[in-house]
């Protein structure tokens, strides 16, 4: 399972565009619940893909350029030794409780 709680790619499934209009229901049945990603062609050549929600947005976030200088200076910061483990971060988040 992802960090959102769906499942991981289990399968990449590669079909022509002709097919994949016919079956277009159970593929996104697939990409949803089972992780599935879908390869889509036309000729036989690679034109676009099937992806479920969190994965698209995942890549849409990905591509905000604030975002990425914020977790560059996250790992930088990390790399240099100011990180800690997880689970002493979320200990002191429950000490603290809800504010």
């Amino acid at each position: 399972m992802s960090s959102k709680g769906k499942p991981v790619v289990k399968r990449v499934l590669r079909m022509p565009m002709t097919k994949a209009r016919t079956q277009l229901g159970s593929l996104v049945r697939g990409v949803h619940v089972d992780g599935d990603v879908v390869v889509l062609e036309k000729d036989g050549i690679p034109v676009a893909g099937l992806l479920d929600i969190d994965a698209v947005e995942d890549y849409l976030e990905a591509q905000d350029p604030a975002l990425r200088r914020r977790l560059r200076a996250s790992m930088k910061a990390y790399r240099s030794g100011r990180g800690r483990p997880a689970r002493e971060f979320l200990d002191e988040l429950k000490a603290e409780g809800p504010e």
